[in-house]
This record gives structure tokens, sequence and C-alpha cells, in this order.
């Protein structure tokens, strides 16, 4: 694996491999979806492609939507959401313009998040404000990667999200055993599936090295389900209705959030 421009070709024959296969299904569900990623692609590719300023950007803005809908889902404050989003969006810009301070950065957001309960006063609620609160800093912090990773995160975008696509698939034609209570649609044989296509895809983009490979095959699946987890304990299905037959960007991107924690923590 070279450059961004190198990934082009390959990312643009999976989407339209993809865009076969999903007619062929005739689900209107799995139409929707392709079309949310023939828009998303280009754009991802586009920031990429215009090195780490535009990585930044796009890491902090879509940080700034996840933020907000996770603040929605689980019913944070307003003024907690506001600081929340912030908080989100600065270190990906850190991580462009001064990666020596991350560090110090991320430990400013936490503070700053964990002080909105306490100097409101809020002694019912604040703790669980803090917690909601400082679980969402730490949650999107992993978009660093986007501009950290360069070319690879592109590679990683690819494979999670073809992994994605195959696990629905896959759980859906096998069947098999339910993956966990917390997501009792996805099975087993599904999580097999898209990891084999996912490393697949890996392998295509000769991107295949041990970091990736554990964040496709382990960061993804375990993603998902720590999403999900939250979900249930919002009681709700989706984290948005925004986007077309996929809820909301929190629900595309929930795997690629972990498999960007574990491509930083081994690369």
């Amino acid at each position: 694996m070279t450059g961004v421009g190198d990934l082009i070709p390959y990312i643009a024959g999976a989407l339209a491999a993809g865009g076969i296969a999903v007619a062929l299904s005739r689900r209107r569900q799995y139409m929707l979806r392709w079309c949310a990623w023939a828009v998303a692609v280009p754009v991802v590719v586009a920031a990429l492609y215009a090195g780490p300023g535009g990585a930044a950007v796009l890491a902090a803005a879509v940080g700034m939507v996840c933020a907000a809908e996770y603040g929605g889902l689980t019913r944070l404050p307003r003024p907690d959401r506001v600081l929340l989003t912030a908080a989100v969006a600065a270190p990906p810009v850190t991580a462009w313009l001064a990666p020596a301070r991350l560090p110090h950065v991320f430990a400013v957001a936490v503070l700053a998040v964990a002080l909105v309960p306490l100097l409101t006063g809020d002694a019912a609620g604040g703790l669980n404000r803090l917690c909601r609160g400082v679980f969402g800093v730490v949650w999107f912090a992993p978009l660093i990667g986007v501009v950290l990773l360069g070319p690879a995160a592109l590679a990683l975008f690819a494979a999670v999200s073809v992994a994605d696509i195959a696990a629905s698939f896959g759980g859906r034609l096998l069947g098999g055993p339910v993956l966990s209570p917390l997501s009792p649609a996805k099975r087993w044989s599904g999580v097999l599936a898209g990891t084999i296509a996912g490393l697949g895809m890996l392998a295509l983009l000769d991107a295949f090295t041990p970091a990736l490979v554990a964040a496709v095959a382990f960061g993804a699946p375990v993603g998902d389900l720590l999403e999900s987890m939250v979900k249930r304990g919002a009681d709700v299905k989706d984290s948005a209705s925004w986007l077309a037959g996929a809820g909301g960007l929190l629900d595309r991107l929930d795997s690629l959030l972990l498999a960007l924690t574990l491509a930083l923590l081994l690369r």
C-alpha cells in the first residue's frame, strides 16, 4: 500500500460490486445503505486525498455529528451536548496541527466535559451525566486515527464497510447462533462472513498488516456490540433517523471506532 490515490480504483470496484449484489438482493434497506455509501465514499476519499488537513476536517466533522447523536440518544442536557461536541472535534484537529499536544488536549476535553454537571450543581443526576460525557470523549477519541494512520485509514474504512455489509448478508443467509443478547439480530455466521470479506478487502488493498487484521477481525464486531449496548441502555433502535436506511451516522461508524482504536494501539 502506498498512497490514497493508489487505493481509489480498488475501492471504486468494491463499491460497484456491492451495488450489483445489493441490486440482486432486492432488499430496500440494503439499497438505501448502498446509496448512502455511494455518497460517503467519494467524500472520504477526497478528504484523505487532500492530506492531513482534509483528514482532520473530516474526522472533526464526523465526530461532531456522532457526538450530537450520542448526546441525543443518551438524553444528555443541552450544555453537556454542546461541550461534548466541541471536545470531540478538538483531538483530530490537534493530531493535524500539534500531535505532540494530543495527551494535553485529550485531558482538557475530558476535564471540561466532566466539570459541566459539577458546575451546574446537579446532585441527583450529576454522576450519570459525568460518566456519559466522559465516555463520549473516550469513545470518539480514536477518530484521530483518520489523521495519524494516513492511507491505512482509508484501507481500514473500506475493509470495515465491506465487513459490515457481508456480516449482514451472511447472518441472514446462514443463520445460526445469536452473537450476543445485546444484538439478537446478529449471528456468529455473520461475524465470520464479515471478517473473511473484510480481510479479503485488506489483502486486495495491500494493507494486510497485523494491526489492521486485528482491527477488522476483532475491533469491528466489538465496536458494533458496544453501540448496541449503548442503544439498549437508552431503549432506542437507532442513534438517529436522518440517514436513509441507516438510522444515524453513529450506526454506520460504530464498528470503525473500535477498529481505529486497535489500529492505533498495534501499529
